[in-house]
């Protein structure tokens, strides 16, 4: 039972392996086609403006995964020296490389044992979230960072100060950035924690719907970002998040 469950499992992952490849190849060729590397430099220069933002989002979204497993009596992440803010932990070359060409990519997931926890939904419920909050709370501690800017620095600080609009371009992609992994994350299908999360909620892991969704659930998210769903569903709530509540109640 066990190697026929290994058997699967390693044919599952060689799959999904192969559609992510695919997947970073057609992002990449879009890309490519639409202009984004037509102006090398510029390209090399916003790249490195908002590489920051997301290494910060990345590495704080599963240190929080892993610190609240850890404290919630889970050992595994503390073993496999995930309970850290250092990056070199966390961030997958290949799925950084990805994010960076293809607007894509991934961090190290953090594993854990459930069978470890106190109360298993609950604190299965709370790693899930503890990733999204994470990212959450780095949005709005970057939205008073900037605020604090404005106050001392004045508007013209980021906008014709050369340093400045720098900074001030550096600590936006921060805020954008972690807003954009919290919302991804939150769409309720496998791997992302939305799906996590949901199935704590109503408690649907004992049914053939979960298992279902659970086994095909790659595939599903790699049809949701080839048909662009992702983007219609991202691209709103950030817009709303930043510009209509951190911009107007945090950052003017």
């Amino acid at each position: 039972m066990i190697n026929l469950f290994q058997t699967e499992v390693k044919n599952l992952r060689r799959n999904i392996d192969f559609t992510f490849i695919l997947l970073i190849a057609f992002l990449a060729y879009n890309s490519f086609r639409s202009g984004a590397f037509s102006d090398p430099m510029s390209w090399l220069i916003d790249t490195l403006l908002y590489l920051p933002a997301i290494i910060i989002g990345l590495s704080f979204h599963e240190f929080a995964h892993a610190s609240v497993a850890y404290k919630l009596g889970d050992p595994t992440p503390k073993i496999q020296g995930r309970v850290t803010i250092n990056p070199a932990a966390h961030i997958d070359i290949i799925g950084l490389a990805a994010l960076i060409f293809c607007g894509f990519g991934w961090g190290k997931p953090v594993m854990i044992d459930p069978r470890n926890f106190r109360n298993r939904r609950r604190d299965e419920l709370l790693v899930s979230l503890a990733g999204v909050v994470m990212n959450l709370i780095i949005a709005v501690v970057f939205s008073f960072v900037a605020k604090i800017i404005l106050l001392t620095a004045g508007a013209g600080f980021a906008t014709t100060d050369s340093l400045g609009m720098i900074i001030w371009k550096m600590i936006s992609y921060i805020i954008v950035i972690n807003l954009v992994l919290m919302i991804f994350n939150l769409i309720p299908c496998p791997p992302l924690d939305g799906f996590s999360i949901i199935s704590e909620l109503f408690d649907i892991k004992h049914t053939g719907f979960y298992w279902t969704l659970y086994r095909y659930g790659d595939w599903i998210l790699v049809a949701l970002i080839v048909f662009g769903i992702t983007s219609r569903i991202i691209s709103p709530c950030v817009n709303f998040l930043y510009y209509n509540i951190l911009m107007n109640y945090v950052i003017l």
